[in-house]
């Protein structure tokens, strides 16, 4: 969307910063279509890039126009409605899964296995950017399949790595992670599906509360309520002791490398909660996350923090993976830590650059929570470019 630019007086270090990058974000909406992708994002991240944007002026500010502010939120919102709570949205699913399957018959990303001390972590493309994953222990011959999606397939990696399916473990109810709950359920006839009662998961046999563990063989799984995506979103902790390895993070839609997941059935405290209760994990912790969505993250963090080392060499790193269709996962907890704009509210420098600047509250979790949900605001304007 086109932003038009007005001469003005700011007042306040904050509130002048959180306008100009609205005004980035904005004005580069405009120039998109005619923009190749991996430049655009280049021109965030490379130190070498020769073309630099002129710089702005301390005197004017960016003033997106109103129907930017929070495009199609009526349609988004009626959308999301039919897609959750009627038969429209699992017809839709099965519609993006016949899509997916014929546009990418191996998968949209190639990905590696982690073989840890007994236990095996595969990551399954399906869909057009979704991750499921498969946790095995490699010695019982047992497996957990994290969000199914396309049963078919997980089906073939069950097949192919010749173990057994005993568990689904379901993050949330959105068709995109929980659309092969049946088939899977209904050919594994000992497979329990586990998620939280709350949110609506199909198929659904064994429910869970926070804190709650799973066993499976060596498997040690527990459960943390998450929510904010969805009303009973949770993620599923892989413990690393039993294999003398590092813990590992399911995360479905709560967390993603560099970004996080809308905010549909929560508020912005909400939301935060559910972050911080990641961020009390052990740096080391991998991050699994339910989409591919690296490379686009990485540009929106280049917007709102573009001095974050950090961020600059990771995205270097994300750009070769992506030009050879690698996948990104997993990172570290540590990691996003450095670069996540999501997980960095406490921040000093987001705080001046986007927080609501002279007369807020000086309540630090209020300060965070309105300083997350205008993140949230500005990527979801970032992502419709």
């Amino acid at each position: 969307m086109a932003a038009v630019v007005a001469a003005t007086a700011l007042k306040g270090r904050g509130a002048r910063n959180a306008r100009v990058l609205r005004g980035i974000l904005s004005g580069a909406t405009a120039n998109k279509a005619s923009q190749n992708r991996t430049r655009a994002l280049q021109s965030h991240s490379s130190p070498e890039c020769k073309e630099e944007p002129e710089p702005l002026s301390p005197e004017l500010e960016y003033i997106p126009r109103k129907r930017g502010k929070n495009p199609m939120k009526a349609v988004g919102l009626a959308w999301y409605s039919l897609y959750t709570r009627t038969w429209l949205g699992y017809l839709f699913y099965r519609q993006q899964l016949r899509r997916a399957r014929n546009r990418y018959p191996k998968g949209h990303s190639k990905t590696q296995p982690r073989l840890f001390n007994g236990v095996k972590v595969l990551p399954i493309p399906v869909l057009s950017d979704n991750y499921s994953y498969l946790i095995i222990d490699t010695q019982a011959g047992l497996a957990v399949a994290v969000d199914p999606s396309d049963p078919r397939a997980v089906q073939a990696t069950i097949e192919k790595e010749r173990v057994n399916l005993v568990a689904i473990l379901c993050t949330h109810k959105h068709w995109d992670h929980s659309g092969g709950n049946r088939d899977l359920s209904r050919r594994h006839r000992d497979c329990r599906v586990y998620g939280s009662p709350q949110d609506g998961i199909p198929y659904l046999t064994h429910p869970l509360c926070h804190q709650d563990v799973v066993s499976v063989g060596r498997l040690q799984i527990r459960a943390l309520a998450t929510p904010g995506h969805t009303q009973g979103h949770l993620v599923y902790l892989l413990d690393g002791e039993p294999y003398k390895g590092p813990s590992c993070l399911f995360s479905g839609d709560l967390l993603f490398l560099s970004g996080c997941g809308r905010t549909f059935e929560g508020t912005a405290e909400t939301m935060l909660s559910s972050l911080d209760t990641v961020l009390d994990l052990g740096d080391d912790t991998l991050l699994w996350p339910g989409h591919e969505y690296a490379e686009e993250n990485l540009g929106f963090a280049g917007v709102v923090e573009p001095e974050n080392l950090a961020r600059e060499r990771k995205m270097q790193w994300v750009q070769r993976q992506r030009m050879e269709r690698k996948s990104t996962c997993p990172s570290t907890l540590g990691e996003e830590r450095a670069y996540n704009p999501f997980l960095r509210t406490h921040c000093l420098a987001l705080q001046e650059a986007l927080g609501p600047g002279p007369g807020s509250t000086s309540d630090d979790g209020c300060s965070r929570a309105q300083l997350l949900e205008e993140l949230r605001r500005l990527k979801d304007m970032h992502k419709s470019k």
